[in-house]
């Protein structure tokens, strides 16, 4: 048994090592995010990817193992020009101090591999007594390819907090075609025993005020965070439309974010659509445009998006995949498309978010294992 683990860490990380350039090595890398010159720009985001379980046995290697092979296949029929990890990427309550930033390395591989950029949300379970947000933050900031920063300072904020430009195929042009904000979810025992994260509230506000003022009119945005607002939960109560919102919906949304994350969203303007993970076995999007039950606040048609599991650790079998998005700069104010590509190569659940969405009918959602 120990000889076996022993052997399957041994070929795990000589992978992970062949495929690291040596720092030394490194190229320059381009990190202005940029329409492609036929005025697309596509995001994968990979959910809940959750390495480091139960490393001193065998199935627990063999997770990340599997882990690898689905970002890997995705990746093989996907062009993304932006990566996102969007929280849980590490199982922190099951690392050693020693080796528990190591398992950032071995999730980037890939990302490096093709030399694609990537930023970063942490989640709940991505900081514990021996794993720290800001080690994960310090080892990501080792590769060129890493966009993940911190732009909120405190110790009630959490660390992934802050915004991306992504700008147009025009070269020539300044301002930003579109904006990515990114927010931590926060979470492991060093959040368990604080309130707060308000800050990070009025950062948002303050910010998209600033941004809105700087260029002189509003920006189209995108926000990703990893645990979702409490709309999405009064949404699945009311009826989750197979057709409608098409998608798997297996699972409950556990804990949510608050009504002030919700209020704060809702006021933007120019936000397009949220997306969040959490929730392994769900993946559906819908149009926040009314009142939902148990609710103070009114939907003004923002969307928002599950992303299902995308790695073998963490709890459930669904078929592993990652939310693709696609933005077109001549529709970028009005819509765009969103699927998820999973571990076997398929697509699934493919739609247009648009004025129509939660009107428009799409085939039902297979609910499938692995």
């Amino acid at each position: 048994m120990l000889r076996g683990h022993l052997l399957l860490l041994a070929i795990g990380w000589a992978g992970v090592l062949h495929a690291l350039p040596n720092p030394q090595r490194r190229g320059t890398i381009n990190k202005r995010l940029q329409f492609t010159s036929n005025g697309t720009f596509q995001l994968t985001v990979f959910e809940d990817l959750h390495y480091g379980e139960a490393e001193d046995t065998d199935w627990g290697p063999e997770q990340d193992v599997e882990s690898r092979t689905v970002i890997n296949t995705v990746l093989d029929h996907e062009s993304p020009q932006l990566v996102i990890l969007n929280g849980d990427l590490i199982t922190g309550e099951d690392t050693f101090l020693s080796n528990a930033t190591d398992y950032v390395d071995e999730i980037v591989a890939p990302l490096v591999q093709r030399n694609l950029l990537w930023a970063s949300t942490y989640g709940n379970h991505d900081s514990d007594y021996n794993l720290s947000r800001n080690a994960i933050l310090d080892r990501e900031r080792t590769y060129p390819n890493s966009l993940t920063t911190s732009m909120v300072l405190g110790k009630l904020a959490g660390v992934s907090n802050y915004y991306l430009p992504v700008y147009p195929s025009d070269a020539s042009q300044s301002t930003p075609a579109v904006i990515l904000w990114f927010f931590d979810s926060r979470g492991g025992n060093y959040y368990q025993e604080l309130e707060g994260g308000s800050e990070v509230v009025s950062w948002f506000v303050e910010t998209n005020l600033n941004l809105t003022a700087q260029y002189g009119r509003v920006v189209p945005s995108l926000a990703f965070y990893h645990i979702p607002v409490n709309a999405m939960l009064a949404f699945q109560k009311q009826g989750v439309d197979t057709h409608e919102e098409p998608g798997i919906n297996a699972d409950d949304p556990l804990d949510q974010q608050g009504a002030a994350s919700g209020q704060a969203l809702l006021n933007t303007k120019g936000l397009l659509a949220t997306f969040s993970g959490h929730d392994h076995g769900d993946d559906w999007c819908f149009k926040w445009d009314s009142k939902l039950p148990g609710m103070n606040l009114t939907g003004n048609g923002l969307n928002m998006c599950f992303g299902r599991h995308s790695g073998y650790g963490g709890y459930g079998s669904w078929t592993r995949g990652a939310r693709q998005i696609l933005l077109d700069e001549r529709t970028l104010s009005t819509q765009l498309s969103t699927w998820i590509r999973l571990e076997d190569g398929s697509v699934s659940g493919s739609v247009n978010l648009n004025a129509t969405y939660g009107e428009d009918a799409y085939a039902a959602v297979p609910t499938t294992y692995t």
